[in-house]
């Protein structure tokens, strides 16, 4: 068994394609070394910012043989069939072909053994397709070639059980790299060339040349100097993985200095200095130990200097103060204006075009705002009312022009600083959120308002022009609006009537709605888009589910009870399914669905076979000639009658637990009573008295739904 290495050595790739390229190129070759028949041990890639390297182990010295079998004519057929069949295959006489009998009779077939071809001289084909194959998101070509690569290659690493490859990569139109059993170290540190004779000798050759090969060692190397660095100031390193994964893919030998962050800028929000740093040069910021941003950052160089990284720190804290007075003067010129002053500066940007500009959005999302706050405990409608009217304000000044990741932050200072309340400031910061499940949701009365108003018309607009998320597309992210206000509900423990709300957004898309139904319909004013609420409803169902998947709760239970019908309040829904779950676990909650689902199965049955509908008929009881039957009808109706009351006070322990009754009494009439018997009328009444426990079954949930 031996070893394959391959390193493909280029300018430098950017950090966000590194991950993906790695295991892209294992994948292609891999794939090709199995159709080849070299079975390996194991293959493992990895990436630097100038190099793609990959090693396969336990790859055998040849390709095995094998046999390639090729059926042929019947001896009976004609002259010229036989010969265009010895013709095809490479032989000059019957002679060399072997005559079989099958269960179709006697056929000529020829035999070929192929041995296997040695491992090296496969090799180079192999590796030379899986480059070409790879693709990048964004990609460059030689003149003349047709590889196309991220950047430009320089060479390609190609060593075979101690040796280097025979071949080259082919790069189109007569060009080629040589395959080398040389690489280079570190661009500036070690820029010598160095022969390897397998993995563990690049590795090490490489480390020695100031190059560290493996990500996730350069990142813990950067994390370890940072927090040194840090501890030795006094100061605490910003949580912010997401940059030390990104700064793993800049450098090759990580070194972390330390800067100053100029006192006069300090006075910024601290959101804007770290957004500055950050995203223009991938600066990591400190904190002191109140959690205060400190004036100090972060770089990572990929150098080692004679002054200790002095002229680096000088050069990027330059760099920095020019990036930091640009934003220094936006927010000057922002606090001239009050918000209050630009939101008609709204009407000049397009929401969508077939719902108006954002200010008119924004008048929507005011109205619904305070009617929504009339269910939230606390929020007060003059605040939501200002909130609403001033949260995209920010879109039109030029921080947030800079920095977009900053709308609703930068709204939050700016309000403060034109003298808004507190509440109105903070609603205006959190009025996107929560944007994901790892994001915080809000919980301050005005600004779930906000929230809820913002995100709920949104999905009622585009459900009113039927652009609604399809199976493998949701432009408009839909589905995220909807788990956002179904968070905002659960976590707050709203009692939010949800068709109630949508309703009232509604009646700012008549027009749209009429006229969208008109064009897709031909008129037709019965087609559900025009009373799309129920359908909402169905998608926000959809999106509970996997709102609950990760805390366990069973989706065919969510739509068990959506499938009632009328439940729009998200808490009493969850506090029902949580009763229907803990009914569901019990002895008679179990047998109880048994039952259920046999006494559906022989309805169903029937009612396909006789033609009649028994569900929704009242049994009639001159008809209970047996005493089970008695005492199932007398139970079932006890059971409706204290479920119902049960409902009615949202006691749905109490509903589930007049429902248990059901149990024994249903046990007794399968076990005595005969459904299908002779007696017509008996038989019906029988039917009917099955298809009740349904009935009264489904006050609570449809119990069809739950699996199981």
């Amino acid at each position: 068994m031996a070893d394959l290495l391959i390193e493909l050595l280029s300018e430098e790739i950017p950090a966000r394609m590194q991950a993906a390229a790695a295991a892209d190129f294992r994948r292609l070759l891999t794939e090709r070394l199995t159709a080849a028949g070299l079975t390996h041990e194991a293959a493992e890639a990895t990436v630097t910012p100038r190099r793609l390297v990959l090693t396969v182990t336990g790859l055998p010295a040849k390709q095995p043989d094998r046999t390639d079998e090729r059926k042929g004519p019947r001896p009976e057929a004609p002259p010229q069939a036989i010969e265009g069949f010895l013709k095809g295959c490479g032989l000059t006489s019957l002679k060399q072909a072997e005559l079989r009998q099958t269960d179709k009779g006697a056929f000529y077939f020829a035999v070929r053994r192929i041995e296997g071809q040695a491992t090296a001289k496969v090799l180079p084909g192999l590796i030379g397709e899986a480059v070409h194959a790879l693709s990048w998101p964004k990609s460059m070509r030689w003149p003349g070639a047709s590889l196309r690569w991220v950047r430009p290659l320089h060479s390609v690493l190609a060593v075979f059980d101690g040796k280097k490859l025979r071949g080259a990569l082919p790069l189109g139109e007569g060009l080629s790299l040589p395959f080398t059993d040389a690489t280079v170290g570190h661009r500036f540190l070690a820029p010598k060339r160095v022969s390897v004779s397998g993995f563990a000798d690049y590795r090490a050759k490489l480390k020695r040349a100031k190059v560290l090969l493996d990500p996730a060692e350069r990142r813990a190397e950067i994390e370890t100097q940072a927090k040194k660095i840090a501890t030795q100031a006094k100061l605490s390193l910003k949580d912010d993985p997401a940059l030390l994964d990104e700064l793993a893919g800049l450098v090759e030998w990580p070194v972390v200095l330390m800067g100053r962050i100029d006192a006069r800028f300090m006075g910024l929000p601290p959101e804007v200095l770290t957004t500055s740093m950050r995203a223009h040069q991938r600066y990591l910021a400190l904190v002191d130990g109140k959690g205060k941003l400190a004036d100090r950052f972060l770089l990572v160089a990929n150098m080692v200097t004679g002054d200790k990284g002095k002229t680096i720190v000088a050069g990027n804290e330059r760099v920095l103060r020019a990036r930091l007075a640009d934003a220094r003067f936006f927010w000057d010129q922002d606090c001239k204006t009050p918000l209050s002053a630009r939101t008609p500066r709204l009407r000049d940007i397009v929401f969508h075009e077939k719902l108006g500009t954002l200010d008119d959005k924004m008048d929507r999302v005011q109205a619904l705002a305070v009617e929504i706050a009339t269910h939230i405990p606390g929020a007060d409608k003059d605040r939501v009312r200002s909130a609403a009217r001033l949260a995209k304000a920010d879109l039109v000044t030029g921080m947030v022009g800079e920095f977009p990741e900053l709308q609703g932050i930068m709204g939050r200072y700016y309000a403060l600083h034109d003298g808004e309340h507190a509440e109105v400031a903070q609603a205006i910061a959190e009025h996107y959120s929560p944007l994901g499940p790892n994001d915080a949701c809000p919980t301050a009365p005005v600004s779930v308002a906000v929230a809820l108003a913002d995100k709920i018309d949104t999905l009622v607009g585009f459900w009113a022009i039927d652009e609604k998320p399809t199976g493998s597309k949701d432009p408009y992210a839909l589905r995220r609006a909807a788990l956002g206000v179904i968070r905002l509900i659960l976590e707050n423990k709203l009692r939010l009537p949800l068709l109630k709300v949508f309703e009232r957004a509604s009646t700012n898309y008549t027009h749209l709605i009429a006229a969208a139904a008109s064009r897709a319909y031909d008129g037709d004013k019965t087609h559900p888009i025009l009373t799309f609420e129920g359908n909402l409803l169905d998608f926000f169902a959809d999106r509970l589910k996997v709102a609950l998947k990760d805390k366990g709760v069973r989706h065919d239970l969510i739509a068990a009870v959506f499938a009632v019908g009328g439940e729009d309040d998200l808490v009493r829904l969850l506090a029902r399914v949580e009763a229907l779950e803990t009914f569901l676990r019990s002895d008679d909650g179990a047998n109880l669905l048994v039952a259920f689902q046999r006494a559906a199965n022989i309805v169903r049955i029937e009612e396909k076979k006789d033609g009649p509908q028994y569900s929704g008929v009242d049994p009639r009881f001159e008809l209970l000639v047996q005493n089970e039957e008695k005492i199932l009808e007398k139970h079932i109706r006890q059971a409706e009658k204290e479920a119902w009351r049960a409902l009615e006070g949202e006691d749905f322990t109490a509903a589930m637990a007049a429902l248990a009754k059901l149990r024994r009494p249903v046990d007794a009439f399968f076990d005595k009573v005969t459904v299908n018997c002779d007696e017509a009328d008996l038989r019906a009444n029988r039917l009917r008295l099955l298809a009740r426990i349904g009935t009264t079954l489904g006050r609570v949930a449809d119990f069809s739904k739950i699996e199981g």
